[in-house]
């Protein structure tokens, strides 16, 4: 088992911080090597890791869950998964929340949390779990940090109860613009695969103009 407690300070408004939290696609975004995937019905959404233990890259993939807490800036997250070559099974969740810092007027972001595995690299992976934990955790909290003192979303959203968080749709609509776009790119050339059919289909000013 890998426990995981974590505590970030960031010099930006609780308010904005939470933004952040509550947005998969940017928290992602501050972790190297992870990717988002699909979303699902019931809000989860997939996720992918690449983490390096040693001298061997391991591949994760998940099925993500996050509930969050609007009121109380709380939140909890719960993944499960394999690697890519289905040696190592793990499941895990953590725990996290986001509070004001009355010294600076920041905020402040604490996390705990526990990951379970089993398989074939499980006793890898926990024996280099603390090195691994420790870079990312530096690695991910730069990220954040400068993320949170970005500029704000013209439209924030915020769950207003407890719920399953619905990840931010943006990513969805590129994706399906993009299968669009191939779609109708691959459709051009067959109009055009014929012109001689295309052209004898119009009537020329010269042929009309001999009807006449």
């Amino acid at each position: 088992m890998i426990s995981l407690a974590e505590q970030i300070d960031v010099p930006s408004a609780p308010e904005r911080v939470w933004e952040v939290v509550c947005d998969p696609s940017a928290v992602v975004s501050c972790v190297g090597g992870a990717e988002l995937g699909d979303y699902h019905d019931d809000g989860s959404f997939d996720a992918v890791l690449m983490v390096k233990f040693g001298g061997i890259r391991v591949k994760f993939a998940a099925r993500v869950t996050l509930e969050l807490l609007e009121e109380q800036r709380e939140g909890r997250l719960t993944a499960r998964g394999r690697d890519g070559q289905g040696a190592t099974r793990f499941s895990g969740t953590a725990v996290f929340a986001v509070t004001e810092d009355p010294a600076t007027g920041g905020a402040r972001v604490a996390m705990n949390g526990e990951v379970n595995l089993s398989g074939k690299l499980a006793s890898l992976i926990e024996s280099g779990a603390g090195v691994v934990v420790k870079k990312m955790t530096r690695e991910f909290s730069e990220a954040f940090i400068q993320l949170c003192a970005g500029p704000a979303p013209i439209e924030a959203v915020h769950p207003a109860a407890t719920v399953t968080a619905a990840p931010a749709r943006p990513a969805l609509w590129q994706r399906i613009r993009e299968r669009l776009a191939r779609l109708f790119g691959r459709r051009r050339p067959v109009s055009s695969a014929h012109p001689e059919r295309s052209a004898s289909s119009v009537p020329s000013a010269s042929s009309q103009g001999g009807r006449s």
